[in-house]
């Protein structure tokens, strides 16, 4: 089963710093039929201001990840990090029994980032915070695997059974993506157009692809965020 998420349909929410919009249920945007997908509940596509950004706010038993898409993003917790992350670069934080963050694009120009949250595995982890400044190029007409669980490969690991992949894709190449029996994926088509089985996304469109293999082509060269798990997964023990 694959089924394309039009960004036009998507929640939105414009404020006089950020301009964000949702894929799944979030602050004043709520849709029973939109709560998540799997262990994902939480993907924002975030538009944020010169010299503003989040002012410090809790968390607590949720995977959180920051994709930074465009400009640079600091984030500074109480559990003493800080630090910030550019294009392509990812910064993962377990909240678990509860932690303290603020995020702020400390630069004049606009910068897009991707919020999303992760139920985990179960409640009650140890908080836990890491970025990783993975090389733009590596995700080049390839899968750069950037999240997996514990027990995965990536450079970053999750309290569950997820795994995020980044791609660019030159216009005119064409990619294989294959979603197992028994697991499932959603799929952000960031920049650019690609095709994928028939399928047209534009910039910012979505895709929720279940037990189906796709094959991708761009049609302009496309940068791609998937985030594959188990299938029906998300349960919270």
């Amino acid at each position: 089963m694959i089924k394309k998420i039009d960004y036009e349909n998507m929640g939105k929410n414009k404020l006089s710093w950020l301009e964000a919009t949702y894929h799944f249920s979030f602050g004043d945007y709520h849709n029973p039929e939109n709560m998540g997908f799997g262990a994902l509940r939480v993907l924002n596509d975030d538009i944020i201001s010169g010299n503003r950004g989040f002012e410090t706010h809790p968390h607590r038993d949720m995977e959180i990840v920051t994709y930074v898409v465009e400009g640079r993003l600091t984030h500074e917790d109480s559990m003493g990090n800080k630090g910030s992350i550019g294009k392509g670069q990812v910064q993962y934080m377990s909240a678990g029994t509860g932690v303290y963050h603020s995020e702020h694009n400390l630069e004049d120009q606009p910068i897009r980032t991707l919020q999303i949250w992760i139920l985990p595995d179960k409640k009650g982890h140890t908080p836990d915070y890491g970025d990783y400044k993975f090389d733009w190029n590596a995700r080049l007409n390839t899968w750069l695997h950037l999240i997996s669980s514990k027990k995965g490969s990536a450079p970053i690991k999750m309290n569950q059974d997820v795994n995020f992949y980044a791609l660019e894709l030159e216009s005119g190449k064409e990619i294989d993506l294959a979603v197992k029996d028994g697991r499932q994926a959603y799929l952000v088509q960031i920049e650019g157009v690609s095709i994928i089985n028939q399928h047209i996304l534009n910039e910012r469109d979505g895709m929720k692809i279940v037990e189906e293999d796709v094959k991708i082509k761009a049609t302009k060269t496309s940068h791609i965020l998937v985030i594959e798990m188990a299938k029906n997964s998300g349960k919270t023990h």
